[in-house]
């Protein structure tokens, strides 16, 4: 029970009516490959799966598994398994009767049959439940079951929906790690879809992120985080400082910036522009206070205007020293060396030049938001100068 195929998606796109929920997504995925799609409720990745599944029609474009074509071909023979959020299993079905479904679909019976199951639940962690019932399973344990009946049949490409969203906080770190154990021993090629940006950067190969049916960029969780090449990229993944600056020189190399009168330097790798107004990007554990004698390419001084404290990090909001007003968040790492700094105190803050990264132009409808905490409005004052803050939480 191993190996997979190929996939790839040839400019695939998907209209309701006269709104695009998907335009010209090209993505070749090879054999063997975890690829998250990632984005926003309403960014197309949904959809974008249902009709590599078959249970959706693409308006325009062609899936190709391995070297077939298979838009108009019936779901159960395109060699895909599905897994859901919800998982689907049949509540009047014992977990044996859920996997074997799909080798009853596909004409197995007696001992193949039973062999068949027996394996993909002791791949799955659930050899001895296969006489229980759904109700009778843990939510962790009723997401393994879905998994066995999607692998059972050998499927060339497994898709998975936000399979791990209705999990608590710990299991479903736990799962991520099991189901990407499970994928790289298996050798199975998977597309995950997810909104959440931890879980893609902790199972994925590579991640797509999307954005009103467009992809964004398409790379490894590394290049994804360090070296995003959009305003929606940057602020989606992780956090980010976003500061308004005007460009004043450039070389091979570096760049010169202006920021609230501030020289500022930053890598220039990537970006094309010579003048002009940029956004510089940073992000927060990017940036760190200097003290006994440590120095960085860039150094500032600042005021902590406001304290967030989040656990394994401390995040502090600062004030920069300079012509008008410039506001940045640093992370700093919470141990017991590490120094503390209270609303008011002055402090010297730094960071690489190759931390920083370019971005073209003046960023479109960032706000200021609540730093680590998915569901808290903002803990911080409102920036309403020219050079901004925008705090997106992971």
């Amino acid at each position: 029970m191993s190996g997979g195929e190929p996939l790839r998606l040839e400019r695939l796109s998907k209209q309701y009516g006269g709104v695009q929920a998907v335009h010209d997504v090209s993505v070749e995925i090879a054999a063997g490959e975890f690829v998250s799609f990632l984005g926003p409720s309403g960014s197309g990745k949904t959809t974008t799966l249902m009709m590599v599944a078959g249970f959706e029609t693409p308006t325009s474009g062609q899936v190709f598994i391995g070297a077939r074509p298979v838009i108009g071909v019936p779901v159960h023979r395109r060699n895909i398994g599905v897994v859901f959020q919800n998982y689907a299993l049949f509540p009047h079905l014992s977990v044996f009767e859920n996997v074997a479904f799909a080798l009853k679909m596909r004409g197995l019976s007696g001992p193949d049959l039973r062999a068949g199951v027996v394996q993909a639940l002791n791949l799955v962690q659930l050899g001895g439940y296969e006489g229980r019932m759904p109700h009778e399973l843990s939510g962790g344990q009723q997401q393994r079951v879905a998994l066995a009946r999607a692998l059972v049949f050998r499927p060339g490409v497994i898709l998975m929906d936000e399979p791990l969203g209705a999990l608590d906080k710990q299991l479903r770190e736990h799962m991520q790690l099991e189901l990407k154990r499970l994928q790289r021993s298996l050798g199975t090629t998977v597309a995950f879809v997810t909104h959440d940006q931890g879980e893609a950067l902790t199972m994925s190969d590579r991640i797509i992120v999307m954005n009103e049916g467009r992809v964004e960029q398409i790379g490894t969780p590394e290049e994804i985080y360090e070296s995003p090449r959009t305003h929606f990229v940057a602020s989606f993944i992780g956090e980010s400082n976003f500061l308004d600056a005007q460009l004043v020189a450039k070389t091979d190399h570096t760049v010169v910036l202006n920021v609230g009168g501030l020289q500022v330097r930053s890598t220039s790798q990537g970006f094309e522009h010579d003048s002009g107004a940029v956004t510089l990007m940073i992000r927060p554990e990017k940036i760190i206070p200097l003290v006994a004698g440590s120095r960085a390419d860039n150094e500032f001084d600042g005021v902590v205007e406001e304290v967030v404290y989040c656990g394994n990090v401390v995040k502090y909001r600062i004030l920069l020293r300079a012509a008008a007003p410039v506001f940045v968040v640093a992370a700093a790492p919470r141990h017991a060396s590490s120094p503390r700094f209270q609303i008011g105190e002055q402090l010297r803050i730094g960071w690489d030049e190759r931390d920083g990264r370019l971005l073209a132009g003046e960023p479109k409808g960032q706000t200021e938001r609540a730093v680590g905490n998915d569901n808290a409005t903002s803990v911080m004052p409102s920036v309403t100068t020219e050079h901004r803050l925008a705090i997106v939480p992971s």
